[in-house]
């Protein structure tokens, strides 16, 4: 629904209508068959309205994304469980939400169907599919109604339940249950059809063709697990850096690319001498002099909006230059699907990028500049929710290709350090000094879980939000001033959903004086642009960083099902 116009001009009256039904009541039809013994997970209701569907879900345990494109969102937010995180998106194209990168256990589209032209709902049931996790529920309530002004003012559109169960079988999801005509529990004139749809397996078919790549297909180089393993730390680290978003493909800077591809590559080669292919006459394609004179560069530095001055980021460019054009006519050439040896999986197109006369930070628009890179985008979406595992299965393999080629006594180099990412440590120097500095000059800094003022020199500690043992991220942002006993306290936790809600007005605080108007406020939004999704601005608010914070605490928590960290018991004297 793109036209919310008639539910802005209401939006008082509405609330209030949605508000007094009891939400138990209204879904009891379906609720005690389906999800009162299912274990609660990712849920999206979609033109969620009040939010009254999508708190009852979060008092159920579920985790919501409620999407409402109209007013009432902003009053839905003011009564909101901490476990709703609200977005602004609307159908047909779901285009903020896709983004995220989720999947869903349960999406619900709760009077929503109507709104929805009878011309785009293959569209429309193709894109909830792919949002849905295998053994997900889509559920359905069609609107049946005779006041035909109504229907006029709000600009509905007939349904009926033999489309829509149509639409399941034309995308091979499975018609779980139908409920019909159940009476409107405030207006006689109104009757539902509930229609449940359960989505069978992954559906994709992306799980065996990552398969194939990283398993069965030739490899006469390591270049193939190498693309594959560059595509897989940016899918899961900076889920952000997707430039173009289309039906069937996302574009990201082939310059960031190559970059993570450096970075995979520099510990193997210029650290530990590690052969890439079979002994021989000749070199790597993509390893020029550019690539060997970034040898006392540490790959720590080779990341995501770093800064560079004049001569090392002209080394940088050359050795982006070079691996961008080997990608193209070596891995992403001959990466195909099973069967189909002319059709690539991978597009891409490299661009010849000039010399900057002064320094370069990595952002999206530089590494851009040196082409696109396209790739399907339910493949993109399989290679961050499954990176967790998807990463070591890529290692052991590249292990046990590269071992036979390593001249006898150098087998042991081909150890875990070699493949560590990019060699990177656990950072918290810059933001330690940055929280000691702006006490020292008169602010206020609290904990960020416990609120409480950071009075002592010896008990502050700077917290990872989310934790670096599972996602390794120093960017500003996601590095808060906290106790110390507290953070010992959180430890590898995530925080749970009402945490980080409770401390939400500290984050921005810290963030605001911390590194607004400082010569890091760059860094900071570049970094937050990256490795958050859904920011389409290059200066987000930071109350819209911290949404997007909220959706990333969310994809880790399904994805790598991290323990959660719950709210501090305020009644417990941290004093």
């Amino acid at each position: 629904m793109t036209n919310t116009r008639y539910y802005d001009e209401h939006q008082d009256q509405i609330f209030k209508a949605y508000q007094a039904l009891d939400p138990e009541e209204l879904h009891q039809v379906w609720a005690k068959d389906l999800i009162k013994n299912r274990k609660a997970g990712a849920a999206c209701d979609i033109g969620a309205g009040s939010g009254r569907d999508a708190n009852w879900l979060a008092k159920l345990g579920w985790e919501v994304v409620a999407v409402e494109p109209s007013k009432l969102r902003e009053l839905g937010k003011e009564i909101s469980d901490p476990r709703v995180t609200w977005l602004d998106d609307s159908l047909p194209s779901l285009k903020t939400l896709r983004s995220l990168g989720h999947r869903f256990d349960l999406i619900l589209l709760n009077a929503v169907w109507q709104h929805v032209r009878t011309s785009e709902r293959k569209r429309v049931f193709r894109v909830l599919c792919e949002l849905l996790n295998p053994a997900g529920l889509l559920l359905f309530s069609l609107r049946k109604g005779e006041d035909e002004s109504e229907n006029q003012a709000r600009e509905f559109h007939p349904v009926n339940s033999a489309e829509l169960i149509q639409l399941g079988n034309q995308h091979a999801v499975e018609h779980r249950a139908e409920y019909l005509n159940r009476q409107d529990l405030a207006r006689k004139h109104v009757n539902w059809d509930w229609q449940i749809f359960e989505m069978p397996d992954d559906g994709t078919g992306n799980l065996p063709l990552l398969r194939h790549i990283i398993v069965n297909d030739n490899k006469s180089a390591s270049y193939k697990l190498g693309l594959l393993r560059t595509l897989v730390k940016l899918a899961e680290n900076a889920p952000g850096v997707v430039t173009k978003r289309e039906e069937d493909y996302v574009e990201v800077p082939f310059g960031a690319v190559g970059l993570y591809w450096i970075k995979l590559y520099h510990p193997l080669i210029l650290q530990r001498g590690l052969r890439q292919r079979p002994p021989g006459p000749g070199g790597y394609g993509f390893a020029q002099d550019a690539f060997y004179s970034l040898e006392h560069t540490s790959p720590s530095v080779l990341d995501l909006g770093y800064r560079f001055d004049v001569d090392r980021a002209d080394s940088l460019r050359k050795a982006i230059l070079d691996v961008c054009r080997n990608i193209q006519i070596m891995p992403a050439n001959f990466i195909t699907y099973p069967g189909d040896a002319n059709r690539q999986v991978f597009e891409c197109e490299a661009k010849t990028v000039q010399k900057h006369q002064g320094p370069v930070t990595l952002s999206k628009d530089y590494l851009s500049d040196f082409g696109t890179f396209r790739i399907p985008s339910l493949l993109w979406q399989t290679l961050g929710q499954f990176a967790c595992w998807l990463d070591p299965a890529i290692v052991r393999e590249w292990k046990q290709l590269i071992i036979p080629w390593q001249n006898k006594g150098q087998l042991d180099a081909a150890d875990n350090y070699a493949f560590e990412w990019g060699s990177s440590q656990r950072e918290t120097t810059t933001v330690s000094s940055r929280a000691r500095q702006v006490r020292n000059e008169g602010f206020p800094l609290t904990c960020i879980w416990s609120a409480k003022l950071l009075k002592s020199k010896s008990n502050l500690a700077i917290d990872h939000c989310f934790p670096w043992s599972r996602w390794p991220n120093n960017d500003l942002w996601n590095l808060l001033p906290t106790r110390a006993d507290v953070n010992l306290k959180k430890s590898d936790r995530l925080p749970a959903a009402e945490t980080l809600a409770d401390a939400q007005a500290r984050i921005v605080s810290w963030w605001e004086r911390a590194w607004l108007d400082t010569p890091q406020e760059e860094q900071f939004f570049i970094e937050a642009n990256f490795a958050l999704p859904g920011l389409s601005s290059e200066k987000p608010s930071l109350e819209r960083i911290h949404e997007a914070t909220e959706h990333q605490r969310r994809r880790l928590k399904q994805d790598q099902q991290i323990p959660e960290w719950p709210p501090l018991n305020k009644a417990i004297d941290l004093s």
